[in-house]
């Protein structure tokens, strides 16, 4: 069995990126306040400021004589050619740097800012310390072999990729070829139907592939930022797949992409939407319970759900409730929160409000400044500097297909990451009932991610314990998408299990046991347990009142 990463320590995700920050937002003029801080924090301090200039002419001297001083991360792949290493200008140049770096760091970790401004300082610093990287000039050892290599055709390439990105891509570097994928085509081609549709949802029944099923169904609820096919990309990914193949009936929402019509669609909107796919699901299966999951967002509206219906003593429609990086409890550290006083959650409602909708496009800039080496430099280095096409790699179009959400919806979640209020009895209500989550008895199984930035997992744990009836948690060894996508027969692919969930992560990871596999075998045994007895397959979709529609993946799907 391999060790866990240090034994007897809590995994951290890397700082800077989650759930928060994209619903919140962070445009360049909230920075500005940090900027002024760090510049008064110069000229107060002087002497400060001078020492760690000397420290760092020093440094710079002892380099240009040829010294190592420092050291890359190992796990930085930007300087993994050997140029860093072998050749002198190169080396120095990564040397000079790297003392750089860590001059700035030490510069506000030794001022008297206080720890909020620190957290601020080091934020700021660090987004303007990656966009001076090296690697990210024309003089990338990487970038002149390949121009070289190319007779200067990448140069060419390079130029015209850029343009193609200012006029079609807000100007950031595109993560993906999006001529490689369409959906229906290569991506959620999955036998199914859409049965029911209302203004807010289409349902989707696939086709069963066992010979026989189990009587409760299956109802998939993908994220309202998201679309849904994530649990339907290639077959060898296909969650739908795997839930077909061994015996369960499985229906999914696909969420519309909302414009400016429908901002008042709120959480409370999107519940009673969801209420309504409940009961065709029960409707066309005969099943008077369903098996309910939720990714991310989806998630927090499957619990809502609940919560609604056990106010109104309607929960035995629900025989579990699976749970996929999902959080409940949003206390979670987000450096986009210190940016974020009382005046800029209003100004984020007005702006959303006033627009219809918070355009996914803008989140997702969010969540790629939040990451600048992996999620725009990386691509600005192979795009624009090599020449290259981005990869065509299934997940990251999804990833880029993006969503809106109407303003009422941000509006709730940015009162949800303010308020935390499913910690506590009655602190939100849905369609007009207070939601207790401990009332809600139903067995749940959580998953989350070890290395997710979006969810930590610490807080998806402490999510399950706010849950009632009996909890199952496995955290996974990957990252908020990979997480999901976990199938058997992943070589990579592990988890951590430990039935007793104390109230401290610390001490659940402590005693976890560390199993190699996917979390999808332990599921199904599960969620099998839960779903009835089996029968005979029915192969017909639909029912009289609900008959099929339009075939899988829908339409709703295919809205820009």
């Amino acid at each position: 069995m391999r060790e866990k990463q240090v034994q007897g320590t809590l995994p951290v995700p890397a700082a800077f990126m989650n759930a928060q920050n994209a619903i919140v937002g962070l445009r360049g003029k909230d920075l500005l306040s940090t900027v002024r801080n760090l510049a008064l924090q110069g000229l107060r301090h002087p002497v400060h400021s001078a020492r760690h200039m000397l420290a760092f002419g020093g440094q710079v001297s002892r380099v240009l004589l040829g010294d190592t001083l420092h050291q890359p991360n190992p796990q930085d792949s930007r300087f993994a050619d050997p140029s860093w290493t072998f050749n002198p200008f190169y080396r120095r140049g990564l040397q000079v740097y790297l003392a750089w770096q860590k001059q700035l760091a030490a510069w506000i970790e030794e001022s008297d800012l206080n720890d909020d401004d620190r957290a601020r300082a080091r934020f700021v610093l660090a987004q303007l310390s990656d966009a001076l990287a090296p690697t990210n000039s024309l003089l990338n050892p990487v970038a002149i072999k390949e121009l070289f290599n190319t007779g200067g055709l990448s140069l060419v390439n390079g130029l015209r990729h850029m343009v193609d990105d200012l006029l079609h891509n807000d100007g950031m570097p595109s993560q993906v070829s999006k001529q490689a994928f369409e959906v229906g085509r290569n991506l959620a081609t999955t036998p199914g139907a859409v049965v029911f549709r209302n203004e807010m949802l289409e349902l989707i029944q696939y086709k069963p592939m066992s010979e026989k099923q189990y009587l409760r169904p299956l109802l998939i609820v993908p994220p309202q930022i998201n679309k849904y096919y994530i649990f339907d990309l290639s077959p060898d990914k296909s969650f739908v797949q795997y839930a077909l193949k061994n015996g369960l009936q499985v229906f999914v929402v696909s969420w519309r992409n909302p414009d400016a019509r429908h901002r008042e669609w709120g959480l409370s909107t999107y519940v009673q939407a969801l209420e309504e796919a409940l009961d065709v699901c029960r409707a066309i299966t005969g099943s008077k319970e369903v098996n309910l999951m939720g990714a991310c967002a989806g998630g927090l509206t499957i619990a809502a759900l609940q919560g609604h219906l056990q106010a109104r003593r309607q929960l035995r429609k629900v025989s579990s409730a699976s749970y996929l990086v999902s959080l409940l409890d949003s206390q979670v550290d987000s450096p986009a929160m210190l940016f974020a006083d009382e005046q800029t959650l209003e100004a984020a409602k007005r702006r959303s409000y006033q627009q219809g909708v918070l355009d996914g496009k803008d989140m997702a800039k969010v969540f790629a400044w939040m990451r600048p080496n992996d999620l725009v430099w990386n691509y600005f280095v192979n795009n624009y500097l090599l020449g290259r096409q981005p990869p065509a790699f299934d997940i990251l179009y999804w990833n880029n297909d993006n969503t809106r959400l109407p303003a009422a919806l941000h509006g709730d979640l940015l009162d949800f990451f303010k308020h935390n209020p499913l910690t506590r009895s009655g602190g939100l209500e849905i369609c007009g009932t207070p939601i207790d989550l401990q009332k809600v008895n139903v067995d749940s199984f959580s998953v989350a991610g070890i290395n997710d930035h979006i969810t930590p997992w610490d807080a998806v744990y402490r999510s399950a314990l706010l849950l009632g009836g009996d909890s199952r948690f496995v955290l996974s060894n990957s990252g908020h998408i990979q997480s999901i996508l976990n199938p058997p027969g992943n070589p990579k692919a592990n988890y951590f299990e430990n039935g007793k969930l104390s109230s401290d992560p610390r001490a659940w990871y402590y005693d976890a046991k560390h199993i190699e596999g996917s979390w999808w075998a332990q599921w199904l045994g599960w969620i099998q347990e839960r779903s009835g007895e089996q029968r005979e397959t029915l192969t017909a979709l639909g029912n009289q009142d609900y008959p099929a529609m339009e075939a899988a993946p829908g339409t709703y799907v295919h809205v820009r």
